[in-house]
C-alpha cells in the first residue's frame, strides 16, 4: 500500500518485512481532490493523517469570519486536531487539501490497537509530536518577536518548499498578515 510510511518509520524505528504489512493493515488508504475538506469544525476529529502525496491544511474561522491557518502538512507530515482526535470530541478546527492529495489514515482505535502491538511506534510518534510541537512554539516566538517582513523572510528562507506551493491568501493567514500585504513584502524583495 505504502512504502513511504514505512520509510518514514524506519527512520525513527526497527520494523521487519513482517510487521510491515501488519502495520500498514491499520491504515486506509484515501483520495481528496483540491480544496476538499477532510474534517470539517464542529464534526468529531476521527482521524489522524499520514501526507503520502499533496499538501493539506488546518485553520479555524476567526471572530470576523476569515480563516486563520494554524498548520501546514506535506509528504511525510502527520496532521490532525489531536486535541479532538485523543479526546473523540468536535474539532474547532477544519482539514483541507490544498492539492490533490493522498493519505494514509488510522481512525483513533486503530491507532491505540497499533500502538498496543507495536510498542516501539509509541517512540516514533512521540518524536514526531516533539518535533510538531517545537515547530508550533517556535512559530509562536517568530510571531511575536519578529517584523512581519521579517517573519516572512524567515519562513520563505528556510520552507521555500511552501511558498512556492502554497495560495498567496492562505501563507497570508499562516503567516498572520494580509495577502495584500504579503504581496507588498514579495515586491520589495524583487531585485
Amino acid at each position: 500500500m505504502s512504502n513511504r510510511l514505512i520509510d518514514h518509520l524506519k527512520k525513527y524505528v526497527i520494523i521487519s518485512a513482517e510487521e510491515e504489512i501488519v502495520i500498514l493493515d491499520y491504515f486506509d488508504q484515501k483520495k481528496f481532490r483540491k480544496r476538499q475538506n477532510l474534517v470539517t469544525a464542529d464534526s468529531f476529529c476521527k482521524h489522524h493523517y499520514f501526507v503520502k502525496k499533496g499538501c493539506l491544511r488546518l485553520f479555524f474561522l476567526n471572530d470576523k469570519g476569515a480563516e486563520q491557518t494554524i498548520q501546514f502538512a506535506i509528504e511525510n507530515w502527520w496532521i490532525t486536531d489531536y486535541n479532538a482526535f485523543e479526546n473523540q470530541h468536535k474539532t474547532d478546527f477544519t482539514i483541507q487539501a490544498l492539492e490533490d492529495t493522498e493519505v494514509l489514515e488510522i481512525d483513533f482505535v486503530n491507532q491505540e490497537k497499533l500502538l498496543q502491538e507495536f510498542p516501539k511506534l509509541e517512540r516514533y510518534f512521540r518524536q514526531i509530536f516533539q518535533r510538531a510541537y517545537s515547530a508550533s512554539l517556535l512559530r509562536t516566538k517568530y510571531l511575536f518577536d519578529f517584523k512581519r517582513d521579517e517573519f516572512y523572510h524567515h519562513f520563505n528562507d528556510h520552507f521555500p518548499e511552501f511558498t512556492n506551493r502554497i495560495p498567496q491568501h492562505i501563507l497570508a493567514s499562516y503567516l498572520n498578515m494580509t495577502p495584500e500585504y504579503l504581496s507588498e513584502i514579495k515586491k520589495k524583495s524583487k531585485p
